[in-house]
């Protein structure tokens, strides 16, 4: 039996208020998964019309089975292993621009039309200057959204209560403001009426946002079990982990014609995402950094392994709460709690999450996801926070590139993994001291854009942890390093 309206009893159709670009697994155990809980528990009866933003994808699969699937919900909650499934039910239909695109812009003509979500990929905002209005369809999503929101002001004569809310997911910063700027971008280069123009600034809300929820996607290794427990064909189903957060830079009025509140979600509607964003950066990004040269010196492959380890356990613990948290600006009970669920998730016994996959360009994602949280530890308690530190000790060790003997791959820009491979080439033939290898590593500007070298104190207790790990091991330095 397959997955359809047919076959599915609670089946209901809702009335089209939804453009979404992309079908991909994130937006549908994402942003569907709360539509369709919106529309059961908050009388939202929004439907969603999924627009393929390339030529190729699920829209056919999709169409098949009526815009259902299958959520798998797999994870920690409530402090204890979960796995719950639910059929998604908020999908009208699913259209494809490329062969479709008559239809695509007749979305246009549709008044109860009034949000558009998307999720192209990060390289998806962005401006093709060889598309043109008139091609069935554009190559870029802007340029697609530019066409669709053209057909719709000349549709309505410029109606201005006929604009969109518009969230774009994509994880870029400021993916609002982005995507309206590449739109601007098309109104010039089409030379399109300035009247056009005005109504894209005053008429529809570009809407900055932040995402936040694992979805490892299509469980290809158990889908066999998965069919045989559900007791029915469905090549749609996606799975995800409990939490989620979406933070929206929008005004109120927007919370209040997406209640996302009214039924407990974690979607929250503020004037300022930036606290948000550097709490995600800093916390969940900023532990998975630091974590990981620890962790794989120790011996360790996973993030679960790792939290659930006690040494490593605690000395990621210890590095959230005692130096991350500390030079973050939120109310500390909510950044308490973040950092908690961050933990359950890092637990989570339904996904494998290599460290060596987090490990790709580990020298940016320092620079980025770490340094700040060290820098600000200084600043406000005019000390440096040794566990970050030991951290940036561990990561010079680990791109030696061994562990134990064998060989660690390595991922990052040729000209850093060269740059490592001749400071630790001449520590090894004696002709450098560890301090040297430091101060060698820390003023590389082909390594860091900072001049990291200089913050004080920080060469010298860099080498003191270098030392100690190459002396004693991971396991025993770790320890040193815990309270």
């Amino acid at each position: 039996m397959n997955l359809n309206k047919n076959t599915y009893k609670n089946y209901k159709s809702y009335p089209e208020k939804v453009i979404q670009f992309g079908e991909g697994n994130f937006l549908r155990a994402f942003v569907d998964w709360q539509i369709d809980k919106l529309n059961k528990e908050a009388d939202f009866n929004s439907g969603v019309v999924v627009v393929q933003p390339i030529d190729k994808g699920l829209v056919e699969l999709l169409n098949e089975q009526d815009g259902l699937y299958t959520l798998y919900l797999n994870g920690i909650k409530d402090g204890e292993a979960s796995r719950e499934h639910s059929v998604i039910n908020c999908i009208t239909r699913a259209i494809n621009p490329y062969t479709q695109n008559d239809e695509y812009l007749a979305l246009a003509h549709n008044p109860e039309m009034r949000f558009i979500i998307s999720n192209t990929t990060e390289a998806g905002i962005s401006f093709e200057e060889n598309d043109k209005l008139e091609d069935k369809p554009q190559n870029s999503f802007p340029g697609k959204l530019t066409a669709l929101l053209y057909e719709r002001f000349k549709y309505f004569n410029g109606d201005d209560d006929k604009g969109f809310i518009i969230i774009p997911c994509e994880l870029i910063d400021k993916n609002g403001e982005k995507l309206k700027e590449t739109v601007i971008k098309y109104v010039e280069l089409w030379e399109l009426e300035e009247k056009f123009k005005k109504w894209i600034v005053e008429a529809n809300t570009f809407c900055n946002s932040l995402v936040d929820r694992i979805v490892p996607g299509y469980p290809r290794e158990r889908i066999n079990e998965i069919q045989e427990e559900l007791g029915y064909q469905d090549k749609l189903v996606v799975e995800g982990e409990p939490f989620h957060l979406w933070v929206i830079e929008a005004p109120e009025r927007i919370a209040e014609e997406f209640p996302a509140a009214s039924i407990g979600l974690n979607t929250l509607f503020v004037k300022d995402m930036a606290p948000y964003r550097t709490r995600k950066v800093r916390i969940l990004n900023g532990a998975h950094t630091s974590m990981v040269p620890v962790s794989y010196l120790y011996g360790i492959d996973t993030v679960r392994e790792s939290v659930e380890d006690q040494v490593i356990g605690n000395y990621v613990k210890q590095t959230i709460f005692d130096e991350i948290i500390p030079t973050l600006d939120l109310p500390l009970e909510e950044l308490e709690k973040f950092a908690a669920d961050v933990l359950d998730r890092f637990k989570n016994p339904y996904i494998k999450h290599e460290l060596m996959s987090i490990s790709l360009n580990s020298i940016s994602k320092f620079e980025t996801r770490v340094l700040p949280s060290i820098l600000e530890y200084q600043k406000r308690k005019n000390e440096l926070p040794r566990r970050l530190v030991f951290s940036l000790a561990a990561l010079i060790i680990f791109y030696k590139g061994e562990r134990n003997g064998d060989e660690i791959a390595l991922n990052d820009d040729a000209n850093i993994l060269e740059g490592f491979k001749n400071v630790w080439a001449s520590y090894e033939q004696q002709k450098i001291t560890i301090e040297d290898l430091v101060e060698e590593v820390l003023k590389n500007k082909t390594i860091w854009k900072n001049d990291i070298d200089k913050i004080e104190g920080l060469p010298s207790l860099v080498a003191v942890y270098v030392e100690d790990i190459l002396k004693n091991g991971m396991n025993e330095a770790t320890k040193g390093v815990l309270k």
